[in-house]
């Protein structure tokens, strides 16, 4: 392989974001490249006229504010200089401050630090952003003052994972500090009464215990519960109110207090950047009923070869090093143009024929989903396989129902069950998943009749498909469904009758 075929294929399996950073980082080391965006004439301001720099209406330019009748632009940045000084005075020159609110004159001469240059930085003036470590140690400080257990504080405040929780084992910390256990589980009582509730917990039990002793509802029956949360997760009541010695009611209040605690209270603190998902493909219809695919161009790069500056650069070139350097680098962003284009032609014909295998999907839903293969596609618009896969990977399109990923159209067939057209396993989890939304709390639906179910639908499937497809979309078995739905019941049949009371 090539150099420019490993580049373009490189290219093609990249999402939105991975390209930008990596044309930024052509950008920076080439020399012959150029943004597009740089060529761009200007946005047009929020009255339809130009924004600042752009031509003024009667053939003037604006420069920050408006300029004299007759004065060009250049002609006004000479004269009232922002940011150098004048040739008669020392002292630079200070954008006027008739028009600033109140105080603007003073906090300019300050800047930074009370420099009066007005050399100053914005980003001093952001507050820096506080980890939960750093809020776990400014009370470390308070709360303890003797040395060796400020100490082991910081010590097990470094074990902390983000979510809140110890990750270390406190007898490997007694061994690497050189104390006690009983030392460690001390200093580990202090730090589970910082703020928020619940930290420094070792598992999720503790975690909740902390913060029930804060409400004080850490009495006998709640610890029972807590001690048995294995049961809690399978919705088993019946063995939970044996063993807390409650009843129903009680042990429906205990629950719903149990969900209003936090269970990860650490990630109060999590400095994690979530980023949007921003669609590689736009899909609509079309007044004839057709289905338009179109890019975004908001995610492609622009990037041109700057020729002008290579014959400029050329011609005073003497020394064959340069020359060479010079001809790698024009070939280099040659070959990545050619290589950007080729990777937006090759993902708009991969979507055309997603959206002409899926048509019925667009028109009709998910129901309507049919089996499709990378094979299918790769044959039908002449690439191969691989090439179709790097396409669909990381790439997302804006649907009239939603954002997807191109993946998410690749799915296996499931037979039928009187012969005819396969189904779709995307289709099927969403049947599945319909059948038991609309079931009763008397009428709970086992694996087996939601098979008997779906082949009455023409859908052939084994019940062991229909146990996997419910728990990976994480549906709880008919049994927990089923103690979940009594409870429900019957917590809304004392809501009622207290009503009824009052």
């Amino acid at each position: 392989m090539t150099p420019q075929l490993m580049q373009a294929i490189k290219l093609l399996q990249l999402s939105n974001l991975d390209l930008v950073a990596y044309v930024e980082a052509e950008l920076e080391r080439n020399p012959l490249l150029d943004s597009g965006a740089e060529n761009e004439p200007p946005p047009d301001g929020p009255d339809g006229a130009q924004s600042a720099d752009g031509p003024a209406a009667d053939g003037g330019t604006l420069h920050g504010s408006e300029a004299e009748p007759g004065q060009s632009a250049s002609e006004d940045r000479r004269e009232t200089p922002l940011d150098d000084t004048s040739p008669d005075d020392s002292e630079p020159i200070r954008p006027r401050t008739a028009d600033a609110p109140a105080g603007y004159s003073d906090w300019a001469s300050v800047g930074s630090g009370g420099r009066d240059d007005g050399d100053y930085n914005l980003e001093a003036f952001v507050s820096a952003e506080l980890t939960l470590g750093d809020w776990l140690r400014e009370q470390l400080t308070l709360a303890i003052s003797d040395p060796m257990r400020r100490m082991i504080g910081q010590y097990l405040i470094d074990l902390v994972d983000e979510a809140g929780y110890l990750s270390g084992d406190l007898a490997a910390a007694a061994e690497t500090l050189g104390t006690s256990v009983a030392e460690i589980e001390a200093v580990l009582a202090i730090l589970q009464k910082f703020d928020p509730p619940g930290i420094c917990a070792r598992d999720l039990a503790e975690c909740l215990a902390i913060q029930l002793k804060e409400r004080d509802r850490y009495d006998p029956a709640m610890q029972a519960l807590i001690a048995r949360l294995d049961l809690l997760a399978k919705r088993d009541f019946a063995a939970l109110k044996k063993i807390c010695g409650i009843g129903e009611e009680d042990l429906t209040d205990m629950i719903a207090e149990i969900r209003r605690l936090n269970p990860k209270p650490g990630l109060a603190f999590s400095s994690a950047i979530v980023q949007p998902i921003v669609p590689d493909v736009f899909v609509r219809s079309a007044p004839n009923g057709a289905w338009l695919v179109e890019l975004n161009s908001d995610t492609l790069p622009k990037v041109l070869v700057n020729q002008s500056y290579y014959a400029e650069v050329s011609a005073t070139t003497r020394r064959d090093t340069e020359k060479s350097y010079l001809a790698e680098c024009l070939q280099s962003a040659t070959w990545l143009v050619r290589a950007l284009d080729q990777r937006a032609r090759t993902i708009l014909k991969v979507s055309n024929e997603i959206v002409r295998q899926q048509d019925a999907f667009f028109a009709h839903g998910v129901e309507h989903l049919r089996p499709l293969n990378l094979k299918t596609v790769a044959e039908a618009i002449g690439m191969h396989e691989s090439t179709v896969s790097r396409v669909t990977a990381n790439k997302y399109m804006a649907t009239s129902r939603g954002i997807f990923e191109l993946k998410y159209f690749f799915t296996s067939a499931i037979a039928a069950a009187h012969g005819g057209e396969a189904h779709s396993a995307e289709a099927v989890r969403h049947r599945i998943k319909q059948l038991i939304d609309t079931e009763a709390a008397a009428d709970v639906l086992s694996d087996d009749t939601i098979v008997e179910k779906l082949r009455e639908a023409g859908i052939d499937i084994a019940r062991r498909t229909v146990a996997k497809y419910r728990e990976a979309m994480r549906i709880p078995s008919s049994v927990q469904r089923r103690r979940e739905k009594h409870a429900a019941v019957a917590g809304q049949s004392r809501v009622d009758s207290a009503l009824a009371n009052t």
